[in-house]
């Protein structure tokens, strides 16, 4: 029984030893943290290049701010915990990750929120809208994105406006040619782009159904009538001229009204995609009416001619 006792004795003393020999060459290899200086700050920003509002010029200023900018100071006293929370303060900020090295280095890595659309609406509102629908304060940053406005309320942006705008946003073709969203006191709405002299009414965005996805209905939306519109670029207006129709009408799906420069409104009707004509408007003409007129002037000089003779 004593053989027992004792052999157990020696096994838990070995490993007793074993760890107490482990922590004693850790902490004996570990760097001293107060004696260490952080010499370099990275910070790294997400999607940069998007149209977002944040420079790493701005979160290093932040920090400044806030005494807690890292460089110079000893590892032992930065704190990342810290510098995040001071991040993600900012309506701009996603998220924020904050680690240090045994080197003497910080990182930083910021994911930003990225506005899709600015708001100007009528009642002097001014702001942007996220990706993830929220509102956004106004900027000093100058963003190239699609502006909206007219009978715009804070619901309306964050419910029609910002979905809208992602679902222009996804498409480089879209993004780049409509300038400008115009919301009208019926919420019908209006298209301005940056080719040709024209509006482009789009009619009402859908509203929220049961069991779907509203946001997906919306962009279903656009994208119904955004590939109508360029349909009818391509083979509408390439032939009748980007400036000879001042309003488009792509409310109804079954045709496309177009109202002539100081002329009565013109309404094509659709065919099939194979005819070049698909897209063309169909435009009124007076053409026959003169013929016949002329015709019949004509008819009464010959007559007028035998007479005499």
């Amino acid at each position: 029984m004593k053989r027992v006792w004792k052999r157990t004795f020696i096994i838990l003393l070995d490993v007793v030893l074993g760890i107490y020999l482990v922590l004693a060459f850790t902490a004996f290899n570990k760097p001293d943290e107060t004696k260490i200086k952080c010499t370099q700050v990275n910070i790294s920003i997400a999607d940069e290049s998007n149209n977002g509002f944040i420079t790493a010029a701005e979160i290093k200023k932040r920090l400044v701010d806030g005494g807690i900018y890292p460089k110079g100071m000893p590892l032992r006293y930065v704190d990342a915990r810290k510098i995040e929370d001071r991040l993600k303060m900012s309506p701009f900020v996603k998220t924020a990750e904050c680690y240090k090295t045994q080197d003497g280095q910080v990182f930083i890595t910021i994911t930003q929120l990225l506005p899709v659309i600015r708001i100007k609406a009528d009642n002097g509102d001014d702001y942007y809208v996220d990706d993830k629908n929220s509102v956004m304060p106004n900027s000093s940053y100058v963003s190239n994105l699609i502006i909206a406005s007219g009978s715009i309320t804070p619901s309306f942006a964050t419910n029609y406006i910002s979905p809208m705008g992602k679902a222009l946003m996804v498409n480089d073709v879209w993004r780049n040619l409509i300038e400008q969203i115009h919301v009208l006191s019926d919420r019908g709405i209006e298209l301005v782009p940056r080719v040709g002299d024209h509006i482009v009414y789009i009619g009402r965005l859908p509203d929220f159904q049961k069991k779907v996805s509203h946001e997906k209905l919306i962009s279903d939306f656009i994208n119904n009538k955004m590939t109508r519109l360029m349909k009818f670029y391509k083979y509408g207006l390439s032939y009748a001229g980007w400036n000879k129709y001042s309003y488009i009408n792509l409310e109804f799906d079954n045709q496309i009204i177009c109202k002539k420069r100081s002329h009565k409104p013109v309404i094509q009707h659709p065919q099939p995609v194979q005819q070049a004509a698909e897209a063309q408007p169909a435009e009124t003409s007076e053409r026959p009416a003169a013929d016949k007129q002329n015709k019949e002037q004509k008819q009464q000089q010959t007559e007028q001619k035998k007479k005499t003779l």
